[in-house]
């Protein structure tokens, strides 16, 4: 009798650890959530359209996307720990590293930055912007697509003004309201202004600046590759259905999700997207030298120290 009851015990531990074996594997196999910082631009539709096409779920993936209107207000989420990554550009990457936070560049995006003017300025380019108020936000990409501008044109940066207004919103409602001589703004906010009667003088995209990229605390690089992953499967999915599906089939969903104004319907024109990849090294390096040259960072950052490549 003992023997058997040996045997029945012996056989119900075994069940047991193999039920508690079997359920750590799933454990294990379960993906841990996301949560994504995203602006008012069009390097952040791409995640909008997979997280409400339901491509994220369908990688097994849950993906909070969090709206933001400033730059400062997002770094400040992703540095607070309320974010794993956003959309961002190579001098937040920089400087959060600079200031002892390390994240990395995970891929690019689709981002253009334009200088606008007002609807009553008498201002056909940069150059006629001399001693005018022009709107950027402070050391963001913002700012040095206009420093590049100015280099660009001959233009000391001291010969405009500069006016600091860091939520996008405002700066668009300022500078169409007459308030500004011009700003620098990103896509779609620089062609709605252009659709309201402003004036389009140039952009990044004419200059061949391609700061913008996706960028993710290095914690998560670390303990979320599978995540990251599947999040640019998804990432990609939405790529596909954005350059083959007519703009009027998705549009409405872009606006409303993204709080465009209402005018982005008819103002608003998509870039052709690319599926996720890595930024090409001319982008990082000319970035880092633009901010150790302002003094804005005392780091050499390469290429290799801000990249993480996550498509081999």
């Amino acid at each position: 009798m003992k023997k058997y009851l040996l045997m029945a015990i012996t056989v119900v531990c075994a069940m047991t650890m193999l039920m508690a074996g079997c359920s750590n594997k799933q454990g294990d196999g379960a993906m841990k959530g996301l949560a994504i910082g995203v602006m008012p631009d069009v390097d952040s539709i791409p995640i909008i359209i997979a997280q409400e096409k339901g491509y994220f779920a369908e990688e097994g993936l849950k993906v909070d996307v969090q709206q933001f209107k400033s730059a400062m207000d997002r770094d400040a989420a992703l540095q607070s720990g309320n974010l794993d990554g956003a959309i961002s550009d190579l001098l937040a990457v920089a400087f959060a590293k600079s200031g002892g936070f390390d994240v990395k560049v995970t891929s690019h995006t689709e981002g253009n930055y334009k200088l606008i003017a007002g609807k009553n300025e008498n201002i056909a380019s940069p150059k006629d912007l001399v001693g005018k108020d022009v709107a950027v936000s402070k050391n963001t990409i913002i700012e040095y697509v206009t420093d590049q501008i100015l280099v660009t044109n001959n233009m000391k940066e001291d010969s405009i003004n500069k006016v600091v207004i860091p939520q996008i919103p405002t700066r668009l409602e300022m500078l169409q309201n007459g308030k500004l001589a011009a700003a620098t703004l990103p896509e779609p906010m620089g062609s709605i202004a252009v659709a309201n009667g402003c004036k389009f003088i140039t952009d990044s995209e004419q200059m061949g600046i391609n700061p913008g990229v996706m960028m993710f605390t290095a914690k998560c690089v670390s303990d979320k590759e599978k995540e990251l992953k599947a999040f640019y499967r998804a990432y990609n999915k939405a790529v596909k259905y954005l350059n083959e599906h007519p703009q009027e089939e998705y549009i409405d969903l872009i606006i409303q999700k993204s709080v465009f104004p209402a005018i982005a319907k008819t103002a608003l024109k998509l870039p052709k997207y690319r599926e996720a990849g890595l930024p090409q090294e001319k982008d990082v390096v000319d970035c880092m030298k633009w901010m150790n040259s302002k003094g804005l960072i005392k780091q050499n950052y390469s290429y290799e120290d801000i990249i993480v490549n996550l498509f081999n």
